[in-house]
């Protein structure tokens, strides 16, 4: 692989446009005429760097210049939606499949930008050392440093979650350095992921100076999340791929698994979840920073390029046609049946009358899902088309025939409501103080209670009920294969929409929700009286195929260097 090959000028460019507005986090003018040696002469120009490198946390657009990655979220790519514009899949290359020419327009710049911060980030941990900054302010340098250290194990988490074993490197190389690198053990991306952390957080303070900076929290929930990502099926050696680049064989996976949630859960003390007592209520805790939140991103001008249209405009980009909005994540129905019955029976019971579909579900679901006659913004929302429309029973507003972009209309008959602001007074208006979510502390207790699941199931038990009370359903009495099957029912609709599913069902190694199955919606219609009804239909065929478990790694960077291997099945 011939690695990136940027010069530094140009990460600095980067730098100065990306906070040339930041008054928060920095009060220094920076110009691109800066060099090397003046970044690192001044503490405040090399804060600027590190800003610069904030820009790899999980923003799905992690590479500005992909335009319709700045609209859509993960979620189109898993089991809970469907991207939502005509009737494309494309941008994930869902239904045609992944190869290392194409990954779709979501998917195939992030080796190379993720590269691109690990060469930054390499570069600032050795520069800043012996510096002039340092000697004028060691303590704030060393905490620079470790979120540096933090950003680099961030970075690579998120390489290792696409593509299994990737290179390590600990170093910086020159501009016109050319070299070979062949792809260490998932394993050993593991330990060096965890090794960086828990140096981080020795050194990260328990809360940050400005909000959006990282934590000792933020580095143990990151750790928390890695290590039961690698204790699941999908890096057991007895499945399929397996190999170094894709095995974690510990004997004590879960228990160490396990134990880095429990250093979350011991480190916030009595902390606990914020006790909500409806749907209005659990909406908020994603509008405002708030306790339950363990690492989360600005949506200000403090870090202005981490954030995208989605994040800064979700309302915008998820709101029904019919309130101008682009609704570029239809919900699959498959998904919304995951959501409980309000007495915490599921959808899949034999009492689940389908003819009331959206009335005596359990709270999360009115929380997190606009669906036919919700009431959003002022009105009820309406995809029905009429039978024969007319002034008295015309099309619904939210319908393929009713306003605003018509492409736009929901495929499936439900859009997105968590993380909309209903009190803005329009869908474009900007929510400074609304948060991008990361990490919080609900997921943790969810993997601790994967985690113990394995080990103590009253342990477990316990977590998981922490949550799905929270929500208002009545506790989980289950035991064995039941009890972790519930315990995945939880994280998918507590955790929906967050950037999570399209890695947990891989990594349970879940093909009913991977792949091979369809998208289904619901298509509305009313009677000239008024009477709804509504059909079942399959928007789109999701196909599997057995090497997505992983992304390919792009064919320009095995040609360059015939040592770095292709990923299973591509």
């Amino acid at each position: 692989m011939k690695y990136i090959k940027i010069k530094f000028a140009i990460a600095l460019l980067t730098v100065f446009t990306i906070v040339s507005c930041s008054d928060d986090i920095l009060n220094t003018e920076a110009s691109d005429s800066f060099t090397e040696d003046a970044i690192y002469s001044d503490v405040n120009q090399a804060k600027l760097v590190v800003v610069t490198a904030y820009n790899t946390t999980d923003s799905w657009s992690i590479n500005r210049s992909q335009w319709w990655t700045q609209r859509i979220g993960i979620e189109g790519a898993s089991w809970e939606a469907k991207f939502n514009f005509k009737d494309l899949d494309n941008p994930y290359k869902m239904r045609g499949g992944w190869s290392p020419s194409n990954a779709g327009l979501a998917f195939n710049n992030r080796w190379a930008t993720s590269w691109d911060y690990v060469k930054l980030i390499n570069e600032f941990l050795e520069k800043i050392e012996g510096s002039e900054a340092m000697e004028e302010a060691p303590e704030e340098v060393a905490q620079l440093k470790a979120e540096m250290t933090f950003l680099r194990a961030f970075t690579y988490f998120n390489l290792v979650k696409y593509y299994g074993g990737v290179p390590i490197i600990k170093k910086s190389f020159g501009l016109d350095d050319e070299f070979n690198l062949s792809r260490d053990s998932f394993e050993d991306c593991v330990d060096f992921i965890v090794n960086d952390l828990d140096e981080a957080a020795a050194i990260l303070p328990m809360e940050a100076s400005e909000f959006g900076r990282a934590t000792k929290l933020a580095a143990l929930a990151v750790k928390s999340r890695v290590l039961l990502y690698a204790a699941s099926d999908l890096h057991d050696p007895s499945t399929v791929p397996n190999g170094p680049l894709y095995d974690y064989a510990r004997s004590t996976k879960w228990q160490d698994a396990a134990d880095a949630a429990k250093a979350v859960i011991d480190l916030v003390g009595d902390r606990d979840l914020i006790p909500v007592a409806n749907a209005t209520e659990y909406q908020n805790l994603f509008l405002h920073q708030n306790q339950d939140i363990l690492f989360a991103r600005s949506y200000g001008s403090l870090y202005a390029e981490m954030a995208n249209d989605i994040n800064t405009l979700p309302d915008q980009a998820q709101s029904p046609n019919g309130y101008t909005g682009w609704g570029l994540s239809s919900p699959s129905h498959n998904f919304a049946l995951e959501f409980n019955m309000k007495d915490g029976t599921r959808t899949n019971n034999e009492e689940f009358d389908p003819l009331s579909i959206n009335e005596g579900r359990e709270m999360r679901y009115y929380a997190n899902l606009l669906f036919q006659g919700a009431y959003f913004r002022g009105r009820n929302v309406d995809y029905a088309l009429a039978d024969n429309p007319s002034d008295t029973t015309p099309d619904g507003l939210d319908s393929p025939k009713g306003l605003g972009n018509q492409l736009h209309s929901s495929k499936t008959g439900y859009n997105i409501r968590k993380f909309q602001d209903e009190s803005l007074s329009t869908l474009t208006t900007f929510s400074v103080d609304r948060p991008y979510i990361m990490y919080r502390l609900a997921e943790i207790y969810l993997n601790y209670a994967e985690a113990m699941f394995y080990i103590n199931e009253n342990i477990a038990r316990d977590y998981v009920n922490k949550v799905s009370n929270r929500a208002l359903q009545p506790n989980i009495d289950a035991s064995g294969a039941d009890l972790l099957e519930a315990i995945k029912r939880e994280r998918r609709v507590e955790l929906c929409f967050e950037g999570h599913n399209f890695f947990d069902e891989r990594r349970w190694m879940n093909q009913d929700h991977i792949g091979g199955y369809d998208i289904r919606g619901l298509k509305w219609t009313k009677a000239v009286d008024g009477t709804l009804n509504y059909e079942e239909y399959t928007v789109v065929n999701r196909p599997w195929f057995d090497y997505r478990y992983y992304l390919p790694i792009p064919q320009t960077e095995i040609d360059k260097d015939a040592s770095l291997e292709q990923n299973y099945g591509y």
